[in-house]
């Protein structure tokens, strides 16, 4: 139903020049820890138009909004690319049991820049990665850095900057909080425990937004979420395609703005200079769903 007749509201539609993705934010988890940072003011909310990553990109990126597409730069650690862009929105093994096979999307060229920092691979004692074992990740400050370096010499109207955090695992926790939502469901911790773990996470990418803001020049920002996250509403952990339930449907709305200071200096290499790169069954594996 929601592939037919989608609904809430997608950022196109919105006024921004430099949209900030944080994967899997709600909306109440922005609003406890907004005090703790002088870019967000007022925490507003909109209905996203899907609940996992994978339906918010078919609808986000539709062909409907080519134009405006071929003006933005999306520099993004979603591993969904490649299939929401080069096949077509197919749904492989996204967690659905049925639905359509494939999606009216736009292609990865018809951006006007498109650079896919989940294929960059890093090992756990490399500059770029946090954690270890199950939790290790790439560090969001590879995303800061890349953003930036984007920001400043590339020329599109519009940038997109999707980092993949709150998102679990959480690389910051040790054991069964590094991916928290199994234990969480069979009592093994408890919901505070998971929820401070998950603002944590939230913190941590905050501290990156902060550098990203301090390091472009953008009128209008906004820091928003592609879907939220549940934690045991309706019987309902993580997020699942399709799901109308607003813990995973509404998310942040923080309207700011960013002043180049111009002294920080980003150091991240491109992809073109990284010598490991990922699949995205890789990167889908470790985000828990394949």
């Amino acid at each position: 139903m929601t592939h037919r007749y989608p609904y809430g509201t997608n950022v196109f539609e919105r006024d921004w020049d430099l949209l900030v993705i944080l994967d899997a934010c709600r909306v109440d988890a922005m609003q406890e820890v907004a005090d703790e940072y002088e870019f967000i003011g007022e925490v507003d909310s909109i209905t996203s138009i899907g609940s996992t990553s994978f339906e918010w990109l078919n609808h986000t990126f539709s062909a409907e909004y080519l134009e405006e597409t071929q003006q933005t730069g999306y520099v993004t650690g979603n591993g969904y690319t490649e299939r929401v862009f080069d096949d077509d929105g197919h749904t492989g093994n996204a967690a659905i049991p049925f639905g359509p096979s494939s999606y009216d999307t736009v292609a990865s060229a018809d951006f006007g820049y498109l650079e896919e920092l989940w294929r960059a691979d890093f090992e756990d004692t490399a500059e770029w990665s946090v954690g270890s074992g199950d939790g290790r990740r790439v560090h969001p400050r590879y995303a800061t850095d890349r953003a930036i370096d984007v920001g400043r010499t590339t020329d599109v109207d519009r940038l997109i900057v999707h980092y993949m955090y709150p998102h679990d695992p959480f690389p910051l926790e040790d054991g069964p909080l590094q991916k928290p939502f199994d234990a969480l469901k069979n009592g093994t911790v408890s919901r505070d425990t998971v929820w401070e773990a998950y603002l944590d996470n939230l913190r941590f990418v905050l501290d990156e937004v902060e550098i990203l803001l301090e390091n472009l020049d953008r009128d209008n920002v906004v820091i928003t979420a592609d879907h939220g996250e549940a934690f045991g509403e309706y019987g309902f952990y993580r997020h699942v395609i399709g799901c109308p339930i607003p813990c995973m449907r509404r998310v942040p709305w923080v309207e700011t703005m960013s002043e180049d200071q111009g002294e920080y200096d980003p150091e991240a290499p491109g992809l073109e200079t990284v010598s490991n790169t990922a699949s995205v069954e890789d990167r889908l594996e470790q985000l828990g769903y394949l």
